[in-house]
């Protein structure tokens, strides 16, 4: 199984104390956080439509960063990795299976428009 496993660290000397775990493999992207009340958020990778990696001045400094993806899922269109080391890869990695995957998937990826090419409403011509 190839993927990554990180931590959710403080952003202070990148201490991995925290309760939230995520778990990235080939085909989803899971995270677990929670010590009393646990709870489990999936994602398909397929399902993901675009990802951006910031780093701040101080995750740089403890070489963190934080990836945010959006994806088309119902319960999560936002899932944030916040403060991972190894930031750079699992963008990489994301990116690379997400795409991967909906290739394997056969998934198309659309976009609702609200305006056709004149700027004419599809409401003007319905009615």
């Amino acid at each position: 199984m190839a993927g990554f496993v990180e931590r959710k660290r403080w952003l202070f000397f990148a201490l991995p104390f925290t309760f939230t775990k995520y778990t990235v493999t080939e085909e989803k992207l899971v995270v677990n956080s929670g010590i009393f009340r646990t709870q489990e958020n999936t994602c398909y990778l397929y399902k993901i439509i675009d990802i951006k990696l910031e780093k701040s001045l101080m995750e740089r400094i403890f070489g963190m960063g934080t990836i945010i993806c959006y994806t088309g899922d119902v319960t999560d269109k936002v899932i944030k990795l916040i403060h991972i080391k190894h930031c750079k890869e699992v963008n990489d990695f994301l990116l690379d299976q997400s795409e991967e995957m909906r290739r394997k998937r056969r998934t198309l990826n659309t976009q609702s428009l609200t305006q056709n090419m004149d700027g004419i409403d599809e409401e003007d011509i319905d009615g």
